[in-house]
C-alpha cells in the first residue's frame, strides 16, 4: 500500500492468538443483545487466553480510540466454531460498537479462516459461512482456502499473500486503486436442469477455471437430503454438476467440508468461496 499509494503506512497490533470474538467486543453489546450473552457463555475455557467478553476491547482496543485510522484488518474465528450460528451478528455488533468509540465508519477487512481438521466435520465451513454472511458498509473478506499447505496446522504458513490480497482489497475499495484482483467468485443462483444443477456465480466476469484437474469438492443431493460427490463442467460463469446416484437433484454444496481446498477460481486467480443451497441440519 505504501509503494501504491506513496504515503507513509502504520501498523498497531493489537491482538492475542486464540482469543474469541467475545473478548475484542464492547460489553453494551452483550447487555442489549441477549442471544449473544447466552453464547458467550460457551466459549472454551484455557489458562491460555482470556475468554471474559470485553476484556481485551477494555485493554487493547479503547485506548487507541484516540487515534485517527483508517481501518481494520481482522484474521480470527478458529474460537467460535462452537458458536458459528451467532458469529455473523457477533461480528457485526463489534464492528458497529468499535465505529461508535472511534465516531467514524472506518473500513473492516477479515480475512475467512483456513481449513483445517477441526473435531467436527462442519465447523469449520460453518464459520467460513457465517463469515460469508457479513455485509457491513465499507467492508469485505479475503477467501485463502487455497493457501494451506497443511491442514493438521491451524495455523498456515503462508501469510505473504493472506497480506497481499487483503492490500488488493483496501486499495480497491477504500482507495478506488486497483492493485489486483480483490472479487472473489461466490454463489449467485442454481437452476435444476433435468438430473442436473446448474450453479451461476458472482464475480467471474472473465469466467472460471479450475486448477490440476476437474473441478473438485461438489456435493449433490435430492429429497433424502443424501450428499453425494459430484462431477463438474465450466460453462462460463457456471458450473453444471451431477452425480449418477441422483436422479432429481435439489440442492448443492460446495467446499462444505473442514478440509476442502477447492481448485474453482476465476480467470484472475481468486478462490471460489465455499456455499450450500439448501438449509438443511447439517449431521
Amino acid at each position: 500500500m505504501n509503494k501504491e499509494l506513496s504515503v507513509p503506512v502504520g501498523l498497531i497490533n493489537a491482538s492475542w492468538g486464540g482469543t474469541p470474538a467475545e473478548v475484542w467486543t464492547p460489553k453494551e453489546v452483550f447487555v442489549e443483545d441477549a442471544g449473544l450473552n447466552e453464547a458467550s457463555k460457551k466459549a472454551y475455557v484455557t489458562p491460555w487466553w482470556p475468554v471474559v467478553p470485553s476484556k481485551t476491547f477494555n485493554a487493547m482496543i479503547h485506548p487507541l480510540t484516540n487515534f485517527s485510522i483508517a481501518g481494520a484488518i481482522w484474521y480470527q474465528g478458529e474460537s467460535n466454531v462452537s458458536t458459528s450460528y451467532a458469529y455473523t451478528r457477533l461480528l457485526s455488533s463489534m464492528v458497529n460498537g468499535w465505529r461508535r468509540y472511534w465516531g467514524i465508519d472506518f473500513a473492516f477487512y477479515l480475512v475467512q479462516i483456513a481449513p483445517y481438521t477441526y473435531g467436527s466435520e462442519f465447523q469449520g465451513p460453518l464459520l467460513r459461512e457465517a463469515q460469508s454472511k457479513f455485509d457491513l458498509s465499507n467492508s469485505g473478506m479475503v477467501v485463502i482456502s487455497d493457501l494451506v499447505d497443511n491442514v493438521a496446522d491451524i495455523h498456515p504458513q503462508n501469510k505473504l499473500d493472506v497480506a497481499t490480497r487483503l492490500a488488493d482489497l483496501a486499495l480497491a475499495k477504500t482507495y478506488q486503486k486497483k492493485s489486483g484482483p480483490y472479487l472473489y467468485p461466490s454463489y449467485k443462483s442454481m437452476k435444476i436442469e433435468g438430473d442436473k444443477i446448474r450453479i451461476e456465480f458472482d464475480h467471474c466476469e472473465s469466467g472460471l477455471i479450475s486448477k490440476n484437474g476437474d473441478p473438485k469438492d461438489f456435493e449433490i443431493a435430492g429429497a433424502d437430503k443424501v450428499f453425494y460427490p459430484a462431477t463438474a463442467k465450466i460453462v462460463g460463469c457456471t458450473v453444471i454438476v451431477q452425480a449418477k446416484e441422483v436422479k432429481q437433484p435439489e440442492a448443492v454444496r460446495f467446499g462444505f467440508k473442514n478440509k476442502s481446498m477447492p481448485n474453482l477460481f476465476s480467470k484472475e486467480g481468486l478462490p471460489a468461496n465455499l456455499f450450500r443451497t439448501d438449509n438443511w441440519t447439517l449431521q
